[in-house]
């Protein structure tokens, strides 16, 4: 049997270039130091690798893995596996919107399909310029709201696709 559908979760590897610092370099290598020697390391380095970077894009992996002497392959597994990861980097607003059941049969797909295409990018994504990031989730806890859309902190409920737009657009700074 084969899957024909899309899998709007499904972890993606960003394809914006890397840009970090020499401070979050120095940041990342005293974490590694602090928990090499420790068993099941790869997990919090990874977690305070992301908020060192705010994402875990290959470079970081390898410095992880480097690090702390384990195959690149065992810690993109684990940053792959785990949905606190992110590949990508977010965006200065990052868009989110629930796909549980509540907002899915209310219309959540063609509210993702929409703001997908106003902004150009896939869930997992983030705008070239840094400005937008896009996620599909799973129950944020405001089904009466359903469909909920989130733009960092402002939640917007009861969406369909051709409010989309105007809502975009108050960000437009």
């Amino acid at each position: 049997m084969e899957f024909t559908g899309r899998n709007k979760n499904a972890k993606k590897i960003s394809n914006l270039p890397f840009q970090g610092t020499p401070e979050q370099e120095q940041k990342l290598h005293e974490v590694i130091e602090k928990h090499k020697d420790d068993k099941g390391a790869i997990m919090p380095v990874l977690q305070e690798a992301q908020e060192i970077y705010g994402y875990l894009p290959v470079e970081v992996q390898t410095m992880v893995a480097e690090g702390l002497n384990k195959p690149l392959e065992e810690v993109f597994g684990v940053a792959t596996f785990y949905s606190q990861f992110s590949l990508t980097p977010k965006g200065r607003y990052n868009i989110s919107i629930c796909l549980g059941t509540a907002c899915y049969v209310k219309g959540a797909a063609a509210v993702l399909d929409k703001v997908s295409a106003a902004l150009g990018i896939q869930p997992e994504e983030c705008t070239a310029d840094g400005k937008f990031s896009l996620t599909a989730c799973r129950c944020i806890g405001a089904c009466g709201l359903a469909p909920v859309m989130t733009i960092n902190d402002d939640v917007y409920g009861r969406l369909v696709p051709e409010e989309i737009d105007g809502i975009l657009a108050k960000y437009s700074d």
